[in-house]
């Protein structure tokens, strides 16, 4: 059997959240990914990197 193949990246994305969001939240997200036209993980994973950038001061 030949190995798993797929695009080569260097972040390889191994780890897998859930959460619950409210009716208001996920329309909210499909806004911003329609008009940025980023995926919904995209979206949240800049969210991330918003707050972060608040909380460590940079």
């Amino acid at each position: 059997m030949s190995p798993r193949t797929g695009r080569p990246t260097t972040d390889p994305k191994k780890h897998e959240t859930r959460i619950r969001m409210s009716d208001r939240e996920i329309e909210m997200l499909e806004i911003c990914c329609k008009k940025t036209g980023l995926t919904k993980a995209d979206v949240i994973r800049q969210g991330i990197e918003l707050v972060y950038k608040q909380v460590s001061g940079q």
